[in-house]
């Protein structure tokens, strides 16, 4: 066929189109060119081959010539020329579920009903920073290293027997739901973009949590913290490894 590798790109370049549309949500008249320079901060795909894209913009008018409201093909791309736009269009229409990328990584959690000191042999164990503390089969809360120091300092400080403490105080009594702001929660169809980019604008953040729907309460199907930020990264660096 003569122009198929011009359907090809047309396609691809119409669903980049309609998805900046999309995340942008500006009037459908809106210059291809222009919706890519203003997504460029909503999301990360188009902020990296924001160049190629808006090349790309200007090859689609060069490729295709509209003649009393049809659009006739008068060029055609070559083979990796197109071949780069599907793969941009993928990345940003499909792109990796985290749930998908990751999984398969153990979570460290312990019950409410427990004592304290059930939660320090986990953290021992599991030499995790986090564990999530399960309350009947839901999420009531987290419970964080460092803040089980605080509290075993204060019980040592204030001349309290820390094994009475630990052996009789239950996980679930200490739960401080403040904690959880410094959590990040996001439902199962957050992407490994929208993950990196939570480490990336919460410096503060403790980890990022991910639920069936992204509420309190429900199962955790994965949690990532900043040390899983480097394996983040290598996974989005060898994502986009295509050269151009």
């Amino acid at each position: 066929m003569k122009y198929a590798n011009a359907e090809r790109f047309l396609k691809s370049y119409n669903k980049i189109e309609s998805q900046l549309k999309i995340l942008y949500g500006g009037p459908p008249t809106q210059a291809f060119t222009d919706l890519v320079k203003r997504c460029s901060d909503r999301n990360i795909t188009v902020r990296r081959y924001e160049n190629e894209l808006i090349d790309y913009g200007k090859l689609r008018n060069a490729i295709v010539h509209r003649v009393g409201g049809e659009e006739l093909f008068i060029a055609n791309p070559s083979d990796d020329v197109v071949d780069t736009l599907e793969y941009i269009a993928c990345q940003l229409c499909r792109p990796p579920a985290v749930v998908d990328a990751f999984k398969g990584r153990k979570i460290a959690s312990v019950f409410a009903d427990k004592p304290l000191l059930d939660a320090v042999r986990t953290f021992a164990a599991s030499e995790k920073k986090t564990l999530i503390v399960y309350d009947h089969g839901v999420m009531a809360g987290v419970l964080n290293a460092y803040y089980l120091y605080r509290l075993l300092a204060a019980r040592a400080e204030a001349g309290e027997n820390l094994t009475e403490y630990l052996q009789n105080t239950p996980c679930g009594a200490v739960l401080d739901e403040t904690l959880l702001q410094r959590y990040c929660l996001f439902d199962v169809t957050a992407t490994v973009f929208d993950v990196f980019e939570a480490f990336e604008k919460r410096k503060d953040l403790i980890a990022v949590i991910v639920t069936e729907n992204g509420v309190e309460g429900e199962k955790v199907r994965l949690l990532l913290t900043p040390s899983d930020f480097p394996a983040i990264n290598r996974y989005l660096e060898s994502y986009n490894a295509k050269t151009f």
